[in-house]
C-alpha cells in the first residue's frame, strides 16, 4: 500500500520525536499479519526510512542512494512492473 501524509504532527511509530515539518510525504508500506484463531496476532510493517527522512528535510547527503516519493509512484507505474 502508498502510505501518504502530511507532517502536521508527531508520529511515534514512524519518526519518534520528530518535529512536525509541514511537508508531504508518500511512502510503500508493506503489511505482514497473521491470523490466530480469528484474531489479528502478528503486524509487522515495513517501510523505507531513508525515503521518509529524505522527504521531510533531515536527510540531505545527495551522495546516498535515496530517492523520495518517487519510490511510491514507482509501486504505482505499471511501467516499472515486472514482467513474467
Amino acid at each position: 500500500m502508498i502510505f501518504s501524509f502530511t507532517h502536521t504532527q508527531e508520529i511515534p511509530w514512524m519518526l519518534p520525536g520528530v518535529a512536525p515539518t509541514k511537508r508531504r510525504v508518500e511512502v510503500p508500506l508493506v503489511v505482514i499479519v497473521h491470523f490466530r484463531d480469528g484474531k489479528l496476532a502478528h503486524e509487522h510493517i515495513y517501510w523505507d526510512q531513508a525515503s521518509v527522512l529524505k522527504q521531510i528535510g533531515l536527510l540531505t547527503d545527495e551522495s546516498l542512494p535515496v530517492v523520495g516519493a518517487e519510490t511510491a509512484r514507482k509501486v504505482l507505474d505499471p511501467k516499472f512492473a515486472s514482467k513474467p
